[in-house]
């Protein structure tokens, strides 16, 4: 699995447990910020989202449960990977949790290495771009642990940026993305870049593909998309 810049959110108030998360997802490859209550965590949120989230169901502020129904109420967080942490064991407890729109719920006392095996199932299935260790599409290969991006298996040079716009393009083929939509998923939605800056990185990335440029498809009025079709 590719971590390269993979960043995990934990929010937890004991400070032993976070520690130990901290420590056992930092040695599995993440970035970890830590917040340990709900108004650090949307600090934090607010200044820049994470790929996911370890969210403890009892906070000294508010509940998980509460901040949760925040971020889904919220178009900007309405889809960040969310596991929930929790002593709760009851069956009612769990469902409460998954309705309110987490996506995993984990019962403490839970084995770390569970626990990383369970963010990154969640990133496999909610963010392949960063959940994969490599990706194929066509003639397109993608080593995102190596940074190395083959056409008919010879390897082309990237930049950051191409590396990353193909990256994603390639984990969601056929879908149709405008240009905010790809600053946002790409570049991040802080992001201070012109819209019309994607027109440039689309133009780069083709030049770089070379065989393959044919694949990143111009959809007129609305964005991009990857594509073997022949039509446009």
């Amino acid at each position: 699995m590719s971590k390269n810049q993979v960043h995990i959110l934990l929010v937890e108030d004991e400070p032993s447990i976070a520690e130990l998360l901290r420590f056992t997802l930092h040695d599995a490859g993440f970035l970890i910020s830590i917040a340990s209550d709900a108004a650090q965590a949307r600090k934090l949120v607010a200044a820049s989202l994470p790929h996911a989230v370890l969210l403890d169901w009892m906070l000294p502020d508010t509940s998980g449960l509460g901040l949760l129904s925040e971020w889904r109420r919220d178009a900007r967080t309405a889809a960040l990977p969310v596991i929930m942490l929790t002593a709760k064991g009851m069956e009612e407890d769990k469902v409460k949790g998954l309705n309110e729109g987490a996506d995993d719920y984990v019962t403490k006392p839970f084995s770390p290495k569970e626990l990383v095996a369970r963010v990154q199932a969640l990133l496999r299935r909610k963010m392949p771009e960063v959940g994969q260790q490599t990706l194929t599409y066509g003639v397109v290969g993608i080593d995102s642990d190596g940074h190395r991006v083959t056409i008919n298996q010879q390897e082309v040079e990237l930049d950051q940026a191409e590396f990353k716009l193909l990256r994603y393009l390639v984990a969601h083929p056929e879908r149709i993305f405008s240009r905010s939509q790809l600053l946002d998923k790409v570049w991040g939605d802080h992001t201070f870049i012109e819209e019309r800056t994607v027109d440039v990185h689309i133009m780069r990335l083709r030049k770089s593909l070379g065989a393959a440029a044919d694949y990143v498809k111009t959809v007129r009025g609305i964005g991009y998309k990857l594509s073997m079709d022949d039509k446009g």
